[in-house]
């Protein structure tokens, strides 16, 4: 009798490789996670009638914009707050009822007078007493001691409108920018105006953008050029005078019930009828403006403000937070509403507490400097009666307007030899590895200190090493993938 063999089948030399395993599930696992991210990304949608009469296409939104404008990309699973538009006519219609309707019962009074300012330079304590108004009667503080050097037709006409969008290039410092997406009859019932000075009229001109033979009626597309006169009345900082028509639209256009602001940096990408309707009318808000992704706070946006050097008094950023420290500002605590992520586009609903918050606003910005997202949240907080905000996800502002990168991608274009030329020398340069010779040194000294000036050696052995065994087990996988195919 034969001895009975037993013969045990032993696994495959590629099951038992176990740095063949490792290199499967690791490119496993990115294949899925690079799955999942590209299908679940996914941006507000806004949705038009297809009976709605809009003259250009919907905004195909560039996917560069988040890399310029946030330092992390505002792209998030899904929108919680997705914005959709009614049938364009059926707007037209409901906002146009909405402004035969008369509001006068609600007024505010200002103050009037003459001061050495525009605004007036109320103390601190002057200002804040203002916050709680609760009888109609009291006059408020809002700019104009001194005239607003417009001319009679100009301000004639700007009586007359009832919806506006309004902007403002000041030291010929933007381009104009034509909106689009706009319906066959908004024209006839939105006001566009675009606020100039004498610097920026010679430039259109000099270009060739505007003539002068005409200078009651400056018009370019959809704009009608104000053109704003050299004045002592003024401030010295155009940035300054930019927040005139930005905050104290409502004094500018006194018969006007909604009104757009948009930065002349920005493109209005949806017809405003649509914007106010979906953002004011249906919640039925007073303001609507994006909510910032990451910051909730005014403390950090002053951090940020000083370490970007958005603005070069930093001794001034200091005295600016510790007054509203000093008067209910919890530094570290969460507002009662999120913090705005850029003021570009503010839309508004003209009445008693969004026309309170707009002068306050200009107040606060007069008293310390224009960087309007420091003194934001804290007037909001603080004012009586609260105003009601539509604080929208970035998603939605990124889709209404878009900014134009042409300047910059041809900059980029022009340096972009020279840049690759850089990094390849760099690359070959083992002192690259460290931070003594990055380009980033200044800032992460800053941020991490003298104790962090090197990355410490075991760092970079461990990756060195890590590397080194993904190589080898790369090489493994294919030489048994090979061998078994």
């Amino acid at each position: 009798m034969g001895k009975l063999i037993s013969v045990t089948a032993s696994p495959p030399h590629c099951v038992r490789s176990k740095l063949l395993c490792f290199s499967l599930v690791y490119l496993l696992t990115t294949l899925s996670l690079i799955l999942y991210v590209s299908l679940s990304r996914n941006q507000c949608i806004f949705r038009y009638s297809p009976f709605d009469p809009i003259q250009t296409k919907r905004l195909s939104f560039p996917s560069s914009y988040g890399e310029h404008k946030y330092a992390f990309p505002t792209h998030r699973s899904s929108c919680s707050s997705p914005v959709f538009f009614s049938d364009y006519w059926t707007v037209l219609n409901e906002i146009h009822s909405i402004c035969r309707v008369s509001s006068s019962s609600e007024t505010l009074r200002y103050i009037h007078g003459k001061s050495e300012t525009f605004g007036g330079n109320f103390s601190t304590q002057k200002r804040f007493s203002y916050f709680n108004h609760s009888n109609n009667d009291v006059e408020v503080p809002c700019g104009f001691f001194r005239d607003f050097p417009i001319s009679n037709s100009d301000r004639a006409e700007m009586d007359k409108c009832e919806l506006v969008v309004a902007s403002a290039i000041f030291n010929d410092h933007d381009k104009i920018i034509q909106p689009v997406g706009l319906g066959v009859k908004t024209l006839e019932t939105v006001c566009f105006y675009m606020f100039i000075d004498n610097k920026t009229l010679n430039s259109l001109s000099h270009h060739n953008v505007i003539s002068k033979n005409n200078p009651k009626d400056y018009r370019i597309g959809a704009w009608r050029i104000i053109k704003i006169s050299e004045s002592d009345n003024l401030y010295p900082n155009p940035a300054m005078n930019g927040v005139i028509p930005k905050y104290l639209i409502h004094r500018l256009f006194p018969n006007s019930k909604f009104s757009i602001w948009v930065d002349a940096k920005i493109q209005l990408m949806i017809d405003p009828l649509l914007l106010i309707h979906s953002m004011l009318v249906i919640p039925e808000v007073d303001i609507a403006i994006s909510k910032h992704p990451f910051f909730v706070n005014t403390i950090e946006e002053a951090m940020v403000t000083a370490r970007w050097k958005k603005w070069g008094d930093v001794d001034g950023l200091r005295m600016q937070m510790e007054t509203y420290s000093e008067h209910g500002l919890k530094p570290w605590s969460s507002h009662k509403l999120p913090y705005p992520t850029d003021s570009a586009m503010i839309l508004r609903t003209h009445g008693i507490r969004s026309n309170l918050f707009s002068c306050f606003m200009f107040n606060e910005l007069e008293a310390f400097n224009p960087r309007d997202q420091l003194a934001f949240a804290f007037v909001r907080d603080h004012i009586n009666p609260m105003v009601k905000m539509n604080m929208l996800e970035v998603e939605v502002f990124e889709q209404a307007v878009t900014s134009s990168y042409e300047e910059q991608e041809e900059e980029q274009k022009q340096e972009s030899s020279l840049r690759i030329i850089k990094k390849r020398r760099r690359w070959l340069d083992n002192e690259s590895w460290f931070l003594n010779s990055s380009s980033c040194k200044s800032y992460l000294m800053e941020m991490w200190g003298e104790h962090h000036r090197f990355f410490p050696s075991w760092i970079r052995y461990f990756n060195l090493f890590i590397s080194f065994q993904l190589y080898i087990g790369l090489q493994n996988s294919i030489k048994y993938i090979y061998i078994y195919i």
